[in-house]
């Protein structure tokens, strides 16, 4: 693997800044904090974007300026302009079905009914080789409930929760970018 594309799934705007559905893009910010890349705003990539040679890997880091159901957008300017393979790239996202700050890797699978990933996979003509690192938000009891429930800002303690499992992921992320990808799932996955 020569590169890496880390993509973290959000809305754009000060009012979405800490909503349920942006832990994607929180988790970048946060990623790019811990790797010392800055990010700025691409206009051709529509997205935040930065990267950083590290090793033998050159990272790359996004979080696109498009709306959420808008990502494939993004992801497919990024991916064609800089020629990373699907399988070198990790999209980060909020999970319904994950208990809140429940993190999970996925090699790959279909959108599993997010709008995000899902339209990646059309941008990307129904590819759905990439990986994900999905971050568990929980589900409202009402079914009916979802899009204001993933817009919402959730309680302080599940803001500390998702944080806390955010920073505890990072050195798990320092596995896959090594290329430890099956070690990475493996200690996600035993400790979470």
């Amino acid at each position: 693997m020569n590169d890496l594309l880390i993509v973290g799934l959000g809305n754009p705007g000060k009012d979405y800044e800490q909503t349920r559905h942006n832990v994607g893009a929180n988790f970048v910010k946060l990623l790019s904090k811990h790797l010392d890349i800055s990010l700025t705003e691409k206009e051709k990539f529509s997205s935040y974007y930065g990267s950083k040679k590290l090793e033998a890997i050159k990272i790359h880091l996004s979080i696109p300026t498009v709306y959420m159901n808008e990502s494939g957008k993004t992801v497919h300017e990024i991916t064609k302009y800089l020629q990373i393979d699907l399988p070198d790239m990790l999209i980060v996202h909020d999970e319904l079905d994950l208990p809140t700050g429940k993190l999970k890797l996925k090699d790959s699978g279909g959108h599993g009914g997010h709008n995000g990933i899902r339209n990646i996979i059309d941008h990307l003509q129904g590819n759905t080789n990439f990986k994900r690192l999905r971050i568990g938000i929980n589900h409202p009891e009402n079914h009916e409930d979802v899009t204001d429930y993933v817009l919402s800002r959730g309680s302080k303690k599940e803001r500390e929760i998702i944080e806390t499992a955010m920073q505890n992921a990072i050195p798990i992320v320092d596995k896959v970018i090594r290329g430890d990808w099956q070690e990475a799932m493996l200690d996600l996955h035993t400790e979470n």
